[in-house]
């Protein structure tokens, strides 16, 4: 099933929030955006609120049942007022994925003074990632990402 789930990942990716492409994006009557993504038996949706800061939650489904997810929270430092420069960075960085955890960037990605950075504890069914984004040496961003497969057991 990982194999099966990185490759969903890697296709739904190239159609969320990094595609730049906004038709799959969707305004919410509760304020938050919704990205939603489906092909084949494999369904994902993103949703998120903010702006800034953000927070939200990614659903896997597999033939209609939910079987991975992730939630996340971040920001932009306060005192940082280029949001739109920033945001265009990071997305950049999302293009470019760990081959076995297509979630968000790979370690590092530099473009100019801007370095994406991003750590991996566990993998694909049960992790934690933290990324950050520094400009000129000074960390300006930073996110937090928890999540892996779910409803695998059931009580008795």
């Amino acid at each position: 099933m990982d194999d099966q789930l990185i490759r969903f990942l890697i296709e739904s990716k190239e159609k969320g929030y990094a595609s730049q492409d906004e038709s799959f994006w969707k305004k919410e009557k509760d304020e938050s955006t919704s990205i939603e993504f489906e092909s084949g038996d494999w369904s994902f949706h993103d949703n998120y609120f903010g702006g800034e800061p953000y927070g939200g939650r990614q659903v896997v489904f597999y033939r209609g049942k939910p079987i991975w997810m992730n939630v996340y929270y971040g920001q932009v430092d306060k005192e940082v007022q280029n949001l739109k420069e920033i945001y265009a960075f990071l997305k950049k960085a999302l293009l470019f994925p760990r081959e076995k955890f297509p979630l968000r960037g790979k370690d590092n990605f530099t473009e100019g003074d801007y370095k994406y950075r991003s750590s991996l504890k566990g993998n694909i069914s049960n992790f934690t990632v933290q990324e950050k984004i520094y400009y000129r040496g000074r960390k300006i961003y930073g996110a937090v990402f928890y999540g892996g497969y779910v409803d695998r057991r059931k009580e008795n």
